[in-house]
């Protein structure tokens, strides 16, 4: 059935009374109260993998349910077609909520439930906004809450974010150290506190990149892998309550073949709702991971300094003119987009820290606060990271200016 013409509005009734919701939009009355508290630009449709995962639960849950017996067949498979074409992307500019929400997540999980419920009910026939025969939180939702929806998705939303992170990072540390090697003949003046040490291989330097990106590279992917343990069928607070047992049995396995992400439940299902502590761990790990890029990116920022008046010992590669003001000056600016970028991701980091202190009692419903702030500094590091290796794999020693600082270190007592 053809979709309602955007300028037509349409009338949909809650609990609370009417509200006006756009003839062409897909969700419906509970989106529309959610988007008029947003607070910020955190649009669920800006966060893709969020998005398109919290579609991958909602097919595993349409499987569960109709292999449970708990919806029609005809409906389950609606649903699920539904959610398919959510995954693909074709719709993301249906979803407007804000990550930053109250309510523990509420105004996503059911804008992600009434667009399913108004595809699938065109699909058979239905009109967009009358929820027959599929209701959003009758069926779309069945055996399901906010808080295991959105806690599975949130960590397999992570999951998937990570891997092409990874990546870079190892890309990273291959570069580093193809670097410690070109540049293990070329001696230099080491320093301690800024003051003139021993001449040192300029590799060795490199090498201590390479080995703390690594490490925190192998500590962040530890971390990571402690986010396939999740709590759907757990509902609002662990109990399980409204999700029959033969469901429970199955939506994990329907996750994992959707998915391909192997996933297992929490041993203990209110532990995973009242606690965030696998989701601060990861971010204290990729803030460990910030501070050894900052490290790095100001060191070499540091030795490539001058190049008359400072350290000179390397030169960067060039990307853009660097004042409006002084002829021929090249600024770092690879390494200090680099900073600015670990800067963030420390800010991060604390976000997600509060959220998970300031949970309360059987559910934690500052979820939504540590997710937008980990898909933030994820994807900071993803874009950032390529750029730094590209800078690392074309820099250059100064080997004159080596020579003459390890001419002038200081000797062995």
């Amino acid at each position: 059935m053809a979709a309602p013409r955007s300028g037509i509005a349409r009338v949909e009734r809650d609990a609370l009374g009417e509200v006006e919701v756009p003839g062409a939009g897909l969700y419906g009355i509970h989106t529309v109260r959610a988007v008029t508290l947003a607070a910020s630009d955190r649009r669920l449709r800006h966060h893709p993998a969020f998005l398109h995962a919290l579609a991958a639960v909602k097919h595993a849950a349409a499987r569960a349910n109709r292999d449970a017996g708990v919806i029609p067949a005809e409906m389950g498979r609606a649903i699920e077609a539904a959610c398919v074409e959510i995954a693909s992307g074709k719709y993301d500019e249906q979803f407007p909520v804000d990550l930053l929400t109250g309510g523990g997540g509420i105004g996503i999980n059911m804008n992600v439930n009434e667009v399913i419920a108004n595809l699938a009910n065109e699909a058979l026939g239905g009109v967009r906004g009358t929820y027959e025969p599929i209701h959003p939180k009758t069926h779309v939702n069945a055996s399901q809450s906010t808080a295991d929806v959105c806690h599975t998705a949130t960590r397999l939303a992570i999951l998937r974010c990570w891997s092409p992170l990874a990546g870079s990072l190892s890309e990273c540390v291959r570069t580093l150290q193809a670097q410690a090697g070109e540049l293990r003949p070329i001696i230099t003046m080491s320093r301690t506190c800024l003051q003139d040490g021993f001449a040192v291989s300029l590799g060795e330097l490199f090498d201590g990149f390479a080995a703390v990106v690594e490490r925190r590279r192998s500590e962040c992917d530890r971390s990571m892998q402690a986010l396939r343990q999740v709590n759907l069928g757990g509902t609002v607070i662990g109990s399980e309550a409204g999700a029959p047992a033969a469901y429970r049995a199955v939506v994990l396995t329907h996750l994992t073949e959707i998915t391909g992400a192997p996933l297992v439940h929490r041993t203990n299902l209110y532990d995973a709702a009242q606690n965030l502590d696998d989701l601060a761990a990861v971010s204290a790990h990729l803030a460990l991971l910030a501070q050894a890029l900052i490290k790095t990116a100001q060191d070499l920022r540091l030795l490539a300094s001058g190049p008359r008046g400072g350290f000179g010992e390397i030169v960067l590669p060039a990307v853009q003119e660097g004042s409006s003001f002084f002829d021929r000056k090249i600024n770092p600016v690879v390494p200090e987009t680099m900073l600015q970028c670990g800067f963030q991701v420390l800010g991060c980091d604390r976000a997600v820290q509060l959220a998970g202190e300031r949970g309360e009692l059987y559910l934690n419903i500052f979820e939504g606060l540590a997710a937008a702030n980990l898909f933030e500094a994820i994807g900071l590091l993803t874009k950032t990271v390529p750029l730094f290796t590209q800078c690392i794999r074309g820099l250059t020693a100064n080997e004159a200016r080596c020579r003459e600082l390890a001419a002038q270190a200081r000797q062995p007592s």
